[in-house]
């Protein structure tokens, strides 16, 4: 009794001898929401002095997802401080089984603790919900133009801390779609494109607010603007819809300077009739046509990976409204404006 006692105490004091890495939880969410990216931080202690990292390896999670390939760390004293960042996907979810090993000129035991259950809650929201879920979530601006006869495009940029932004996405609307994205989780930003009815002049939606535990009303007014679309300020059409009307004003203004030169003989008058006459010249200037190819795609936004929403089937010699790096904007047969690459246009 005494030797298996003996051998039993000398067979436990031989693994903590061979054990240099000790693992633990350091903070877990008690409960996390469905879609919501959450943090779980290790903490880790070696007792070799001489090692160049301590690395992980995740096994037998069950409903979420690691977003961080290397830990965001905070070393305290002899404690490495580990955090990683994880998604839950699923109703049910179990944190991963993670094994820690060192990095170091020789070959040490790694380390294994299990993974726990997650206890996951399902939101039940209203219907005006965005499927955001975020620490933080604003609209930085935004636009609203004439798609067609029934319809108008909101177009806005967002920005969010903590939120898996592509999972965005709003009901009860004609279209809608990510125009470009940028960033990670932590801190991301979107452009965004939703064609809602005409009639609708505030489009409201809610997204929940982890910290405020919470759900939060966004509100973006609708005013149309005349203008056509595009995410570019300084890239508004011209519109030549009443440029006979603005060339008699230039020639009413320029006739009186002449008339004003011939009574009083003053040739500062000449400024009354140069100016206008330069004005009704740039009017004259017809807009530039260029011709695009059969089968283009027309894009809504000049920006890779853009909507298309229309695709020429037959060659068109379209007006010019302006242009942005590889993308041109064209005013199309049906009045609508969209974009179309330099690559698919032809020369006539």
């Amino acid at each position: 009794m005494i030797r298996t006692l003996l051998l039993t105490l000398i067979f436990i004091s031989s693994l903590f001898a061979n054990k240099v890495i000790y693992l633990s939880y350091d903070e877990i969410p008690q409960r996390v929401i469905k879609g919501e990216i959450f943090p779980v931080t290790y903490k880790t202690l070696s007792t070799v002095k001489k090692f160049d990292d301590v690395l992980y390896e995740f096994s037998n999670q069950k409903g979420l997802k690691i977003l961080d390939e290397a830990p965001q760390r905070v070393q305290k004293g002899k404690y490495y401080y580990d955090t990683f960042h994880m998604q839950a996907t699923q109703n049910r979810a179990r944190l991963p089984d993670v094994e820690a090993f060192l990095m170091a000129p020789h070959d040490y035991e790694s380390t294994i603790l299990k993974g726990s259950k997650l206890n996951v809650i399902t939101l039940n929201p209203s219907k005006n919900f965005s499927n955001i879920i975020a620490n933080n979530f604003s609209i930085k601006e935004y636009k609203t133009t004439v798609y067609d006869n029934i319809h108008n495009i909101v177009i806005f940029v967002a920005s969010t801390q903590n939120c898996d932004i592509e999972k965005m996405h709003f009901n009860d609307v004609y279209k809608q779609g990510i125009e470009s994205e940028s960033g990670t989780y932590s801190d991301a930003k979107i452009t965004y494109f939703l064609v809602i009815d005409k009639t609708i002049e505030n489009f409201s939606f809610s997204y929940f607010n982890l910290l405020k535990n919470d759900y939060t009303q966004v509100t973006i007014p609708i005013i149309v603007n005349d203008d056509s679309v595009t995410t570019q300020s300084d890239l508004r059409p011209r519109d030549q819809s009443h440029d006979t009307i603005k060339m008699y004003i230039a020639a009413a203004f320029a006739f009186i300077g002449f008339i004003l030169i011939l009574i009083r003989r003053r040739y500062l008058y000449l400024v009354l009739i140069i100016i206008p006459l330069i004005y009704i010249i740039y009017l004259a200037i017809p807009q530039e046509k260029i011709c695009i190819k059969e089968g283009a795609q027309i894009y809504l936004l000049p920006v890779e990976n853009s909507t298309i929403f229309e695709t020429t089937q037959t060659q068109y010699h379209l007006t010019k409204e302006g242009q942005v790096q590889n993308f041109i904007k064209v005013k199309l047969t049906n009045n609508k404006i969209g974009w179309v690459k330099h690559e698919d246009t032809c020369s006539y």
